[in-house]
């Protein structure tokens, strides 16, 4: 069988960058290898460097007949490039044949990512953008073998922009009623040191809390991620949100002013980037700042960052 013939492709990069991301515009290099365990003719061994994008959900359904006939299905789909070269293929006429014998093949890999503003990687719930190098081996009177490998793919925007260095901060108050009687005021002010972060990095809250009431109040600082899915027509869409990390600060007592903390909370590594490029799919963070009170509502602060590929320090202070 030739599944049995050709065993153990493998495939290594030179020179990624430290996130082990490529990007629009990289030259990438690198080397295959496989074990052929008996002599095989081959045709040629071709290279696909492809990007798309897709999504797809469905609305209603369920139920009887007439509730299946209801149902709705929405889906998008694009192609950012999809380019073929040949990596291996006998001289001479269209259709030669080259052989392999018995053992460790190896052969140098170099293809070149296209210019243009393409969208980070993603995989989500009701979609995905997805590049890859698909390594194909053609052999004659065999249907061809393809080896494919995902390419961690990442949108690298400017990161010099000062807005992006710049501090975050927002407030919020509310003052809890019970019949006839209203409390003292409960206050919240929340701060991130920049607005841009990398998967993996740690932000830094600086949170203010002033509880004027009764209650204890509990702090709580999560990530939370946006994705917004859109059909062909941008008409319709599918919202997600998902909380990827959280932390739980220490209580905020009744009758307390002037109460300042910093909490710090991990993005998780596995985070994938903002994505803000692409026509069917949108992927934004939000940094929620909440501070939850028994039998009332949570006081809610929103501070929204973007995750991007390259490190950003935070502005350095005014000079004084």
């Amino acid at each position: 069988m030739f599944q049995q013939t050709i065993k153990n492709f493998t495939i290594n990069f030179n020179n990624l960058s430290e996130r082990k991301t490529v990007s629009s515009g990289d030259l990438i290099t690198g080397h295959i290898s496989f074990d052929v365990t008996k002599e095989i003719k081959i045709n040629s061994i071709t290279l696909r460097l492809k990007g798309a994008a897709d999504v797809h959900w469905s609305s209603g359904g369920g139920g009887g007949r007439k509730r299946r006939r209801q149902r709705r299905v929405y889906s998008a789909k694009v192609d950012f490039f999809d380019l073929k070269s040949v990596l291996v293929q006998q001289e001479g006429a269209v259709g030669g044949t080259t052989k392999l014998q018995p053992g460790t093949h190896v052969y140098p890999i170099s293809c070149l990512l296209p210019q243009g503003d393409f969208p980070s990687t993603f995989h989500g719930v009701h979609g995905k953008v997805l590049y890859t190098l698909t390594v194909g081996i053609n052999r004659p009177w065999h249907m061809a073998k393809d080896f494919v490998t995902e390419l961690n793919f990442a949108n690298r925007f400017n990161t010099n922009q000062p807005e992006l260095r710049a501090p975050l901060s927002g407030s919020n108050n509310m003052t809890l009623c019970c019949l006839w009687c209203a409390s003292g005021p409960i206050t919240v002010t929340a701060s991130a040191e920049k607005k841009a972060f990398v998967p993996g990095e740690t932000v830094k809250i600086i949170c203010e809390f002033s509880n004027a009431s009764s209650r204890t109040a509990t702090p709580k600082v999560s990530l939370q991620q946006k994705q917004v899915y859109y059909d062909r027509s941008k008409v319709a869409r599918r919202r997600i949100l998902k909380t990827l990390a959280y932390v739980t600060g220490q209580p905020v007592s009744a009758h307390t002013t002037d109460v300042r903390t910093e909490i710090m909370l991990t993005i998780p590594s596995s985070a994938y980037l903002t994505i803000s490029n692409c026509s069917m799919l949108d992927v934004d963070y939000l940094i929620e700042v909440k501070l939850s009170v028994r039998a009332a509502p949570d006081l809610t602060v929103l501070i929204p960052i973007i995750m991007c590929d390259t490190p950003v320090n935070s502005a350095p202070p005014p000079y004084m």
